[in-house]
């Protein structure tokens, strides 16, 4: 027995010593790998379940007297775990339904219940307090017109209504949710000059459609409603009277209507059982293939006869809004930040949204209190924040960077998000350079439910659910994890596209599907039965996120590799270019088709059609500025990486690791003036209007999209300006 004990000994240290990990001297690896054993025993998916079930034990919305309970509770937490913490507190602007009135006037009448209902299955959703359903930051507004049914109100649907004589001007639209971020559907509207939105959840996205509806099953329900933001974020997210400034008492507001991210029309979510006598009394054209929705009818668009009566207003206070932001000081770099976020307001109970990421990234501080216990410190300062308003406008995280951009851009070097956590699979997004990091990590922890690693099991998703042969082929030859691009919708985003730090957006899911998103049944009883019931993702979540916070603290070099960061930006400007040439040739086919009158040729003369007007030819842009810039910054990035690896580069260096983890704000600006808005960064920005996906180099990519073939020029060229300071910057390291 000893004789195999010792063996087992043997093998285990054998396998330690094997291990590299990017950033760690070889003769420090068999520690770091210790260290993050000792953190993964202090895991424990009953006690994540048991904080999930007491966060989300009340409506904690912003403002409410259940978020500051919450607060309290995740500030007593941190506190009990050995950090340094406190409540940082602002003051900001949150609508709340003071009145909201929804009915149909002609050709017969319905009054909207506007209600979800108390469940038997569902202990929480009967308790008092709860916001109703509603879109915060829509407008007041009293307004009776006739109803247009507009599909998902993409800009695309809103051509196709033209092309049948469709206009919603003075019109109130009706749209389902989804294949774009909500707030789009009312901004488009309010573009096309609708006086009125009403946005629903069909049955065919998100109902029946999909499986057995709550609380038999994990689905919308005929009562269940989507709340949520429809602020023009793009613009600017956080509070909206304090644009580039922290909202504390000194703060200098400007007035509501002087604010230019907040909509002029009333926009109301509904449920499918209130917009079932809505749609069934349109009548006019049937809906263009595709837009048929699940509700058991045949769709119409509306011609004049169904009319709506939308009366929406709000309370417009000032509430505050608690940050819960707990340090432990580096004992090496204290001015160089590790920072570590989830958000903890919710729309009713959060138990996925956001409970589930709160409760996982709680785990990890406990942890790391264990950790402190035995002697152990950072070398960096681990700065762990509790982010509240982030449902309304990522307003608690916004607000923390707007009032601490300076000092943040000096020392902050990685911001660490999640948010809602489920079964299934891993999902990273963020900052490309930052790879290695990742990919490391992914091999090292291991799935509950099949017992590979979590890379092994996100390559096998990959590879399955490819849409082609040679896309399968691509994924099961795989050796890396690969970062998504990030788009918007969480607390990474004042970080990446306001201070341009790196980030990383870490979660599990994709087995967790169901209808309970920012509605009342978002539960403890929902989270415990449909999405992670033996709260072991939580525990995967904690060690993923666990051990980026850990490496990121005690890396001798941070493990930045901007050869992952030039083969990314490539790879768009790439995209770019051959997408440009195919809307080249579409538009010269189009044309074509056009002038000949090919489509109202093969229209049905019975119904209507309205022929576009061609478009512009696609001119030849000149990418040659972006191509040299992409040159020069592959050139640096090849240097450095090959001196980083020789250990050419001391370590010993102080400003080294800040250099390295400062480089992207250099895509923030062009000619030292800031980007137009956030969301001009240079590599990524949300794509608020394609859908759920992201845009990459969105200044260039957006200009072309609306054919604005100056501005698309002009974009290409602050870009490539962008990339070569980002060249120049890198090379000085060497």
């Amino acid at each position: 027995m000893k004789r195999c004990m010792l063996l087992l000994m043997l093998f285990i240290a054998t396998a330690i010593s094997a291990q590299t990990i990017t950033g760690f001297p070889a003769n420090n690896t068999a520690a770091q790998i210790q260290t993050e054993q000792k953190f993964d025993a202090a895991l424990n998916a009953q006690h994540i379940g048991s904080t999930i079930k007491q966060l989300s034990s009340v409506p904690h919305n912003l403002g409410s007297k259940g978020s500051k309970a919450v607060a309290d509770s995740i500030l007593n937490r941190f506190k009990s775990y050995g950090f340094d913490a406190h409540l940082e507190k602002y003051t900001v602007l949150f609508p709340t339904p003071k009145t909201r009135l929804l009915e149909m006037t002609a050709p017969t009448t319905y009054k909207a219940l506007l209600k979800e209902p108390a469940l038997k299955e569902d202990a929480t959703s009967g308790l008092a307090d709860q916001l109703p359903p509603y879109n915060a930051w829509s407008a007041d507004g009293d307004v009776t017109a006739p109803l247009v049914f507009v599909n998902y109100g993409l800009p695309s649907d809103y051509e196709k209504l033209a092309e049948i004589g469709i206009d919603v001007k003075g019109k109130i639209v009706i749209a389902k949710y989804g294949r774009s971020w909500r707030g789009i559907k009312p901004k488009v509207a309010q573009e096309h000059g609708a006086v009125g939105c009403i946005i629903y959840s069909d049955p065919g996205d998100d109902g029946y459609a999909s499986g057995d509806v709550y609380p038999k099953g994990a689905f919308k329900n005929e009562y269940g409603v989507q709340r949520g933001s429809v602020m023009d974020m793009p613009v600017y997210p956080g509070d909206p009277l304090t644009p580039g400034i922290g909202a504390d008492s000194a703060a200098i507001r400007i007035k509501k209507e002087d604010a230019i991210n907040l909509l002029k029309i009333p926009v109301l979510p509904i449920s499918y059982h209130d917009a079932k006598p809505l749609l069934e009394s349109l009548e006019g054209q049937v809906v263009p293939a595709g837009w048929q929705g699940g509700l058991p009818f045949t769709y119409h668009i509306g011609d004049d006869k169904t009319k709506v009566h939308l009366k929406l207003e709000f309370n417009w206070d000032m509430v505050p809004c608690y940050d819960v932001v707990a340090t432990i000081k580096g004992s090496t770099f204290p001015d160089e930040w590790v920072l570590r976020g989830n958000h903890h307001d919710a729309w009713v109970y959060g138990a996925g949204d956001p409970i589930s990421g709160q409760a996982a990234m709680l785990e990890e501080a406990k942890a790391i209190g264990e950790l402190l216990k035995t002697g152990w410190k950072p070398k960096r300062t681990i700065v762990y924040c509790a982010w509240d308003g982030e449902e309304p406008a990522l307003l608690g995280s916004t607000e923390f960077a707007e009032a601490h951009a300076k000092e943040l851009q000096q020392k902050a070097v990685i911001y660490i998000n999640s948010d809602g956590n489920g079964r299934g699979f891993l999902g990273a997004g963020g900052s490309h350079a930052l790879l290695p990091l990742m990919d490391e990590i992914s091999k090292t922890v291991i799935d509950p439910q099949t017992k590979v690693s979590v890379f092994e099991r996100w390559k096998a998703n990959r590879a399955s659910n490819a849409s082609s042969i040679q896309a399968k082929e691509k994924a099961l030859n795989t050796t890396k994890l690969e970062l998504s691009a990030l788009g918007s919708g969480s607390d990474y985003s004042p970080f990446l596209q306001h201070l341009g730090l790196p980030v990383l957006d870490l979660g599990f899911g994709g087995e967790d599907p169901g209808g309970e998103y920012h509605s009342t049944y978002d539960s403890y009883d929902d989270y415990r039965r449909f999405k992670d019931p033996t709260f072991e993702y939580g525990v995967a979540l904690a060690q993923v996120a666990g051990r980026a916070v850990l490496r990121m603290a005690d890396a001798a070099v941070l493990p930045f590799d901007f050869t992952n960061l030039y083969s990314t930006a490539n790879g768009y400007a790439s995209e770019l270019m051959n997408s440009t040439n195919d809307m080249r040739d579409a538009t010269v086919i189009e044309n074509e088709l056009l002038n000949k009158n090919i489509y109202k040729l093969a229209a049905d003369p019975t119904k209507t059609y309205i022929q576009p007007k061609p478009k512009d030819e696609v001119p030849y842009l000149d990418f040659s500025p972006l191509q040299n810039a992409l040159a020069a910054f592959k050139k640096s990035t090849d240097s450095l990486s090959s001196l980083l690896k020789k250990n050419e580069v001391s370590t010993a260096d102080k400003n080294l690791n800040l250099t390295l983890a400062h480089a992207e704000q250099q895509l923030l600006f062009a000619d030292g003036l800031p980007r137009r808005n956030w969301y001009k960064h240079s590599l990524y920005a949300p794509g608020f209007y394609t859908g759920y996906g992201v845009k990459t180099l969105p200044g260039i990519r957006e200009a072309i999209e609306q054919r604005n073939w100056k501005e698309a020029q002009q974009e290409i060229n602050l870009t490539a300006q962008a990339i070569d300071r980002l060249a120049a910057y890198l090379t000085k390291v060497f």
